[in-house]
């Protein structure tokens, strides 16, 4: 039987391992959800990797106060090169359970896709792992390490805290970053240019109280009203991102998104406009970007007639590489403050900082993995930037500098990973498990 027929065969097993990941609530907020689960979940990682052969396995604490699962396996010839996996094992909160369609903590089949909280973003990662592991059995002519972190999704940094402190531990030739995806179901790719991040909170103070708006409105400035006018200058009238300071010119040199294609993965709905004056993948992976995630105000069922003395705002800003995050944070705080209307009062808290990232191509590594995925999907590999952030990558480099750094994973456009219904098709879990063992046997033999 040869690879592919054995992770074909494995395929039940990679679902009830899914089923059973995916109903461990593991949100590290406790806040939200106690943090048992993320302990339960860690002792579910590492317990099924002691089974695929690893040793050494423990659960390493982090700064944030999380659990790292650490791992080894070593090959039969010490000299072969080594190899480290990268996964985490917690979760974004299910938000608002009744746009749910499925139960967000039961692994559910609907038209041939597998919902659930995690499915693709990073569970299926772990299940596509073990099943490569199973797949080659006693045969993996690599050096392997393992690291599956538990607060990823918080970003809080305790694995990027850790990595330069442990720096021995986790050195390796090759690191496979499995969070990311492919181009769409069945294309293959490696993810070689993440945008950084910057959150920020916005506050405006306007007046000492709530004021009766029929008898100030009118000349009292409302801070409500103030944040909208602030928040309405961070883009233009085509939708590009206008921050004083920063480049929105950048062009994307890899992959194409076809806009129609971008369109119904993203679910546009019918006459909404795509935003920006350049392509998709300009837009997404190579040009800073403004987000509005939240606002403090009254909500609309239970509010009064009064003007509002103070409103805040929470922000995202992706930053591209090439673009240094302290001077985007800088260049955000000083515009939102050039903005203010009517002499209000404004205060920028800067919440996160992400660096982003550029991958280095064409080395062996590379070449291995290029390989392995157009022998598994029977494509050739493209190569695509995210606009999502993966802060350790950075880290990664900077610690590892000769380490060739792979990001790949089993999600795709439509998963809907961070929001409801995310999902995982389970041809990209079977795909990738079976290019990690391909890249395994061709990479131990470069």
């Amino acid at each position: 039987m040869d690879l592919r027929e054995r992770i074909n065969a494995l395929m039940g097993r990679a679902r009830a391992d899914l089923a059973e990941l995916v109903a461990i609530p593991s949100v590290a907020d406790p806040r939200q959800f106690p943090p048992e689960m993320c302990e339960r979940a860690a002792n579910w990682v590492r317990d099924r990797f002691a089974e695929v052969g690893f040793t050494d396995l423990r659960l390493e604490e982090t700064a944030d106060g999380s659990r790292a699962v650490y791992g080894a396996r070593p090959a039969l010839d010490p000299g072969a090169p080594t190899v480290l996996l990268y996964a985490h094992y917690d979760v974004q909160p299910p938000l608002d359970t009744e746009a749910w369609r499925t139960p967000p903590f039961t692994l559910t089949e609907v038209a041939g896709r597998w919902y659930g909280r995690g499915a693709a973003d990073c569970k299926g990662n772990i299940v596509a792992h073990l099943t490569a592991l199973r797949a080659l059995g006693d045969g993996i002519p690599a050096n392997l390490k393992l690291i599956v972190e538990g607060s990823e999704e918080q970003g809080t940094g305790g694995l990027e805290d850790f990595v330069p402190r442990n720096a021995d531990l986790l050195r390796a030739d090759a690191i496979l970053v499995c969070d990311t995806g492919n181009a769409a179901v069945g294309s293959p790719a490696v993810t070689v240019s993440l945008r950084g991040m910057v959150n920020v909170v916005v506050g405006v103070e306007a007046l000492g109280s709530e004021l009766h708006s029929g008898m100030f409105g009118g000349a009292a400035p409302d801070a409500l009203a103030a944040l909208v006018r602030i928040l309405a200058t961070l883009r233009d009238d085509a939708g590009n991102t206008t921050i004083a300071g920063l480049d929105n010119a950048q062009t994307w040199y890899g992959e194409d998104y076809p806009a129609e294609r971008f369109r119904a993965d993203a679910g546009l709905l019918d006459g909404v406009s795509l935003l920006g004056d350049g392509s998709v993948p300009d837009m997404i992976w190579a040009r800073p970007a403004i987000s509005v995630l939240g606002i403090d105000c009254p909500p609309v069922v239970g509010s009064a007639a009064a003007i509002q003395p103070h409103a805040r705002a929470r922000l995202n800003l992706r930053v591209p590489p090439g673009l240094d995050p302290g001077k985007a944070y800088e260049a955000l705080a000083g515009h939102l403050q050039a903005a203010a209307p009517w002499g209000v009062h404004v205060t920028v808290e800067q919440e996160a900082v992400g660096q982003p990232f550029r991958a280095r191509t064409g080395g062996p590594a590379y070449t291995a993995m290029a390989a392995a995925m157009r022998d598994a999907f029977g494509r050739p590999m493209t190569a695509l930037g995210q606009g999502g952030s993966i802060p350790l990558c950075t880290v990664f480099a900077d610690t590892y500098p000769e380490a060739e750094i792979i990001l790949m994973g089993v999600e795709d456009p439509l998963c809907r990973m961070h929001a409801p219904n995310e999902s995982v098709h389970p041809g990209e879990i079977a795909g990738m498990a079976l290019t990690e063992a391909l890249f395994l046997q061709r990479y131990a033999g470069c």
